[in-house]
């Protein structure tokens, strides 16, 4: 597998050209980057993680600042080369959502190192005692939280995710290996230079952080058959890119989720808080996986609601999918199809759903949510409880938007990515979601009779 996985990714490769500093994605003709060497990076990030155990908590605190501050002074860097991407995305006919999820600008910038600052701030989890207990025989066990080694991660779009990925892993003695995609190439690339100057000048091994640069397939491909290199893999995006990484990979994986998220109005809600919740939730930002796609409604406050929330969503143009109760009282809606309860539109579009009871509710959205985040706006603290009790989700709601759903808002300084399974780590995953354990064993000399 190893030199399959060697053999894939030495086919093709990109490179930013020095002299007019654009970053040009390269044919396999043209390859002369030897970061396209997927066997030597994993080789490279082996050694950075068995360094990164050298290192004290103090030392990694002071690199992520560092990190924070280059980030900050070279901004324009960042902007240029974000602007390459958004034009490259922009020609090819993006879709105005993704194009969203793709921009850079000075403030997401402050806020990417702000996260970084974040994060070195957090406690330090990596060598903490989890359990401590002695045996009969004297022996003495200890459960010892420690790093996994070295992570892949394969995303889309989003280049704010390759500094809090780096923040993140680095903070917990982790290297990682980043395949973003191709749309946002020159981003990551100025991002990922800039951190590893930050790990250069801090005498940390720069290579706890590395980059696949190719823009091919065959790459994220061949990282998913990197066992005995990389210990876990992440994937972050669409439906079929985790759908992909989940089914190919021999490496052990991490599953996030997309975000088909939910909203219920229910009989008791406060209707003014209600259309602010909804409001924020669709349209803040449209293009990330905790934005409201679906909204489901109580028959009883359905036409005092309705006609109030479309009057507050005109303004953004959200067009609106619902079923026949809603058209009854907005006649201009469009009919929701079966498929439409299921889409993670990431786009100004919105189905809702007429219920009779909170039971009803919570099985609708138990049938097409993808378990991520779900909300209840009420007033009935009952009704409340019940929701949080049997919605199936990685993070459900009363009275809040499902846009909190993210590590920065969790107090977690950033995130790796939002875990919508249940082994190992759910929901927004920070720094301990990033460790694993072993079991350390204190002796005096017992042998096993």
């Amino acid at each position: 597998m190893l030199l399959e996985a060697g053999f894939l990714i030495k086919r093709f490769a990109s490179e930013r050209c020095p002299a007019q500093g654009h970053c040009v994605k390269k044919s396999s003709a043209e390859m002369r980057n030897s970061m396209t060497d997927l066997q030597a990076m994993g080789e490279r990030a082996v050694s950075a993680k068995y360094a990164l155990q050298k290192v004290s908590a103090q030392e990694r605190d002071t690199t992520l600042r560092e990190a924070a501050k280059l980030l900050s002074s070279q901004a324009p860097k960042i902007l240029d080369a974000n602007e390459e991407d958004i034009r490259a995305a922009q020609e090819s006919g993006m879709h105005p959502g993704m194009i969203d999820r793709l921009r850079l600008t000075k403030e997401r910038i402050e806020a990417m190192a702000e996260g970084l600052c974040q994060i070195a701030e957090l406690p330090h989890c990596v060598g903490e005692i989890m359990e401590r207990f002695e045996r009969p025989n004297g022996l003495v066990i200890e459960k010892k939280r420690v790093p996994l080694g070295v992570i892949g991660i394969i995303y889309e779009s989003r280049p704010n995710v390759t500094a809090d990925a780096f923040g993140l892993c680095f903070k917990t003695g982790n290297a990682v290996i980043l395949k973003g995609g191709s749309d946002a190439l020159c981003s990551n690339i100025a991002i990922v230079e800039i951190l590893r100057s930050a790990l250069e000048q801090t005498g940390m091994p720069a290579d706890a952080l590395q980059l696949i640069e190719s823009t091919d397939r065959a790459a994220a491909a061949a990282l998913m058959k990197m066992n005995g290199y990389v210990d876990v893999l992440i994937p972050r995006g669409g439906a079929g890119l985790i759908r992909n990484v989940v089914e190919n990979s021999t490496v052990p994986v991490i599953e996030t989720g997309t975000g088909n998220c939910h909203v219920y109005v229910d009989k008791d809600a406060d209707l003014d808080m209600a259309v602010r919740i909804v409001v924020n939730a669709k349209t803040q930002r449209i293009g990330v996986c905790n934005a409201c796609e679906s909204l489901v409604i109580h028959r009883d406050i359905e036409a005092a609601f309705l006609p109030r929330l479309a009057e507050a969503l005109s303004p953004s143009r959200v067009e609106l999918r619902g079923d026949q109760a809603v058209r009854e009282i907005l006649p201009d809606c469009t009919p929701a199809s079966e498929e439409d309860y299921g889409t993670e539109y990431l786009d100004y579009i919105l189905s809702l759903k007429t219920v009779d009871s909170v039971e009803e509710a919570i099985a609708h959205i138990n049938k097409y949510n993808t378990k991520h985040s779900d909300c209840i706006v009420t007033q009935n603290k009952e009704t409340g409880e019940k929701f949080l009790g049997e919605v199936d989700a990685a993070c459900v709601y009363v009275n809040a938007s499902t846009r909190f759903t993210d590590g920065f808002e969790f107090g977690f300084g950033a995130e790796i990515g939002i875990s919508t399974q249940k082994l190992h780590a759910r929901g927004p995953m920070g720094l301990r979601e990033l460790t694993s354990y072993k079991y350390v064993i204190h002796g005096n000399g017992q042998i096993r009779g």
